[in-house]
Order: C-alpha cells, then sequence, then structure tokens
C-alpha cells in the first residue's frame, strides 16, 4: 500500500509539473497554487499517515493510556477530516473542539512531545519539508488547547 500510495503521489506531482510547465511556456500563468491537501495527495494519504501515526501512539506505553477509552477507529475518522478540511480538503470535521475533547485527560507537556512521533509518520510516507511545515504549522496552535496539565 506503502509504494501504491507513493506511485500515485508521484505520478500526481509530475502530472501537476508538466501541465504547469506547458502553462508557463504557453504564456499562461497558473490560476492558484494547489491546496496543501492536493500536495499531501489527498485523503489516502491523508489516512494512511494517520492510521500510522495512532499506530505510534498504541505502541508507546509512555502515552498509549489516553487512548484507553478512545473509540479508535472514530478517532482516525476525526483526525482525518481535521486534517482534510484543514488543510484545503472537502472533508467536513464533526468532532468536538481541541479544547473539550482532551478536557480532564491529564497531557502535560512531556506528553505532547512524545505525541510528536507524528513526524515519524510524515518521515515514512516522504512528506516534503515544505508541505510538513505547513501541516505542523496548521496543527500546532492547537497544542494550548489540547495541552492541560
Amino acid at each position: 500500500m506503502q509504494t501504491t500510495l507513493r506511485a500515485l503521489a508521484l505520478s500526481a506531482a509530475l502530472a501537476a509539473a508538466l501541465c504547469l510547465g506547458a502553462c508557463q511556456s504557453a504564456g499562461m500563468k497558473p490560476t492558484a497554487e494547489r491546496t496543501l491537501y492536493d500536495r499531501l495527495g489527498g485523503k489516502p494519504v491523508i489516512a494512511a499517515v494517520v492510521d500510522d501515526f495512532v499506530g505510534n501512539v498504541a505502541a508507546d506505553s509512555r502515552i498509549n493510556g489516553f487512548l484507553a477509552r478512545a473509540n479508535v477507529p472514530r478517532l482516525k475518522v476525526n483526525l482525518v477530516d481535521q486534517i482534510c478540511q484543514a488543510t484545503g480538503g472537502p472533508c467536513v470535521y464533526k468532532g468536538r473542539d481541541m479544547m473539550s475533547a482532551h478536557k480532564g485527560m491529564g497531557i502535560g507537556q512531556a506528553d505532547s512531545t512524545r505525541w510528536r512521533g507524528s513526524r515519524q509518520s510524515l518521515d515514512k510516507f516522504n512528506v516534503p519539508a515544505k508541505e510538513r511545515g505547513e501541516l505542523l504549522g496548521i496543527l500546532g496552535p492547537l497544542k494550548p488547547q489540547i495541552v492541560n496539565l
């Protein structure tokens, strides 16, 4: 699956580059930059990264207790929808706001640092530095709503 996702992302990037080059050669300017959602590879890639990330959290005994009472399949759907919407995709996040979703969980600064295992998932799926920075820039401001110790 990982190879297929990479191939799809590479094919999409190549097609976009060829189209952009042809348009520029013809004196045309692109109407708008592609959304972060599109540059990440869309919902299939976001879902694969989220699935890997949740697996990493579940395997980390220092933080997996936060998932003990979670409905993990619903959590994954909500994370995918939240990231999809935040990056300009067609999804609509229907979950709770971050503050109420994490209230009473006792997530501290050290715990939030361990959650950065998401970067391992971004590495695994070869998310480019520019897109990684943009994504973390979107998600980073949520930290004060999540860390409650």
